[in-house]
């Protein structure tokens, strides 16, 4: 879908206004009225700035069913932890005999909840990302009129869409699900688990007793003791690493600090919004869709710019060049695009000259008018 890239996003969702004459039928003067353009023109069809509302309204329902979905998957997630915690919890303590080991495999078994939950952590975070786009650019920009969005939300949204990336890492994701569930689920396991050995069935009277009895089978206890020792260091490190770590765009994070006093931290903080704000405020990142510069080599040259123009509101250079094989001039066109607008590039070349010649080269980057704009 294309439109007019030489309007900002208030025309864009507004719609431009054009003067039209009305002539008076009684002779009078003539006064204008104002006729809105459409949103959007596309094979045919006009997409007008409420029928634009009305989608991105569907749009934001959509995406926060989705987001739900995944939310109630990450609470099963966690619902299967504290159930086979409590099972196996029970089940140890009710023995006398040395079931710990039961204990063990349970904090297996909550690790590997732990890696499924931070997957399902990674898919919410990725709806819950389009939705805080539709909120901080869209419905929050309409309660504060004039309406406007800011310049890059709409290729940040359709980029997502296009090629859709989780918004956060693996490691985060396992981060702050270890610290806000299984951190404590794993820790209750760990300390019944060492109360098992040591009062169960008598307590034991040094710490080569307790070690004996965390055999395993042929494992030593001092072995098993050490493992578990391990895993527990690795967890609580890891809890710790990631806790700079703020790219979740569906967390409550620090909320802003405008009203409070400037003291010595905050004037030592990097940046300017971070003084006044504080750190770890929702920043939403950015994205655009890749860009191309494409040659379009036609003997109607004229016409396929026309075309061009009219079809994908591109601007068109034209350059003369000549063909060395059929020694007779040509004409080389050059347009820049975005990854959408391609195969509208070839439909509106093939329609005026079926042999034409399209070349789509990448650009690592196009700045001006309908792009990234210079001031960014």
């Amino acid at each position: 879908m294309c439109y007019n890239q030489s309007k900002d996003l208030t025309g864009l969702l507004e719609g431009s206004v054009i003067m039209a004459a009305n002539p008076n039928p009684n002779g009078g003067e003539t006064h204008e009225r104002p006729i809105r353009e459409p949103v959007w023109r596309y094979r045919g069809y006009e997409l007008r700035p409420s029928e634009f509302a009305t989608a991105m309204v569907h749009f934001y329902r959509g995406e926060i069913q989705r987001a739900n979905t995944w939310r109630n998957r990450l609470d099963a997630t966690t619902n299967w932890a504290i159930v086979t915690t409590a099972a196996v919890i029970s089940f140890a303590l009710a023995e006398s005999t040395n079931t710990h080991a039961v204990l063990l495999i349970n904090m297996v078994l909550i690790l590997i909840f732990l890696w499924i939950e931070a997957r399902r952590y990674r898919y919410f975070e990725l709806f819950s990302y389009r939705v805080r786009l539709l909120e901080t650019d869209f419905f929050a920009a309409m309660l504060v009129p004039p309406f406007q969005p800011s310049a890059d939300w709409a290729e940040t949204l359709a980029t997502s869409l296009l090629r859709p990336k989780f918004p956060i890492s693996k490691w985060e994701a396992i981060g702050r699900r270890l610290r806000r569930n299984y951190l404590a689920i794993l820790g209750i396991l760990l300390l019944v688990w060492v109360f098992k050995l040591y009062s169960l069935p008598v307590p034991a009277l040094s710490y080569q007793e307790f070690a004996a009895r965390a055999a395993i089978g042929p494992v030593t206890g001092m072995i098993v003791l050490e493992v578990v020792g391990i895993i527990a260091t690795i967890l609580i490190l890891t809890a710790m690493a990631t806790l700079r770590l703020h790219d979740a765009t569906g967390e409550i994070l620090e909320q802003p600090k405008v009203f409070q006093g400037l003291g010595i931290e905050r004037v030592l903080r990097p940046s300017v919004h971070d003084r006044v704000y504080g750190t770890g405020v929702w920043q939403r990142p950015t994205a655009r869709r890749d860009e191309f510069m494409t040659m379009v080599i036609t003997d109607k040259g004229n016409a396929v710019a026309e075309k061009v123009m009219q079809d994908l509101n591109r601007g068109v250079t034209a350059l003369n060049g000549e063909g060395m094989y059929t020694q007779q001039a040509r004409q080389v066109l050059l347009c820049a695009l975005t990854e959408t607008e391609i195969d509208d590039l070839k439909r509106a070349v093939h329609a005026v000259d079926p042999g034409g010649f399209v070349i789509v080269l990448p650009a690592s980057e196009i700045a001006g008018r309908g792009f990234q704009p210079f001031e960014e």
